[in-house]
């Protein structure tokens, strides 16, 4: 049954204190005998939470009302909702969700995923008070349960999440492979820096040796030559001439 609501009603809708201020008031519309009664009412929504509709899908007993999901998401879909919020009351007093009410929400919460048609909320009332499922933490709990949730659709979760484990795991894997691989290649180029370190020190060690040598040759040479004029009476200039060596040196020999 299609609740009447005035185009003040009609609003968009922010958070659940607004869904309570219209629902209280067409809670309180019904005859007291009605009021003893459970409801259950669907708030279909645009994409811009402007309310679509308020529609009365079951009347129950006192304590109990039965909900079957079709009968739910029918007017939802013809007036071309794409999100709805659940609302029901509890004609006690007692706002505590119950296992069933719990049950229901979450078997909503599947069909709707299925054509579509998002559920955002339930709301359990009195003309007193309210609760919200999604500002008590209870809807998350719902949104990630698995119970109406269709084989495929745990399937495809299933799929998803390890192809999600399997991308994270081959993250890690190469950060550390890139790890290991800097490490090695650290050590193999310090290896091979010491390498051609050595080649160049050993290259440039032996033309200095060379070098040393050649010139110690010289020198050994011109003692050699300054040895043969001293005995052949030469003087110490004429042999500084041909051995370049220092006056000090020749008469050392």
């Amino acid at each position: 049954m299609n609740i009447e609501l005035t185009d003040e009603q009609k609003t968009q809708i922010i958070n659940s204190e607004d869904v309570y201020a219209i629902m209280q008031k067409v809670l309180l519309r019904e005859d007291i005998i009605d009021q003893e009664k459970e409801h259950f009412w669907i708030i279909g929504l645009t994409t811009r939470n402007k309310i679509l509709f308020v529609e009365l899908v079951s009347l129950g007993s006192v304590n109990a009302t039965t909900v079957e999901p079709m009968n739910v998401f029918r007017v939802a879909i013809l007036k071309n909702a794409v999100q709805v919020i659940l609302v029901h009351n509890h004609p006690s007093g007692d706002l505590t969700p119950s296992m069933a009410d719990g049950d229901v929400t979450d078997r909503l919460i599947q069909v709707g995923r299925i054509i579509n048609v998002q559920v955002i909320d339930h709301l359990i009332i009195s003309p007193e008070s309210y609760i919200s499922f999604e500002s008590i933490g209870l809807f998350a709990k719902l949104q990630a349960s698995l119970k109406w949730m269709p084989a495929y659709e745990i399937t495809r979760c299933i799929r998803a999440e390890e192809k999600k484990i399997r991308k994270e795991a081959v993250l890690v894997a190469e950060v550390k492979g890139e790890k290991r691989g800097l490490r090695k290649g650290k050590k193999e180029g310090i290896e091979i820096g010491e390498e051609r370190g050595e080649k160049r020190g050993l290259k440039k060690g032996r033309e200095e040796g060379i070098g040393i040598g050649e010139e110690r040759g010289e020198k050994n040479k011109a003692i050699e030559m300054a040895k043969v004029m001293k005995k052949d009476k030469k003087s110490v200039e004429e042999i500084q001439k041909y051995t370049q060596l220092t006056e000090v040196e020749i008469h050392k020999l």
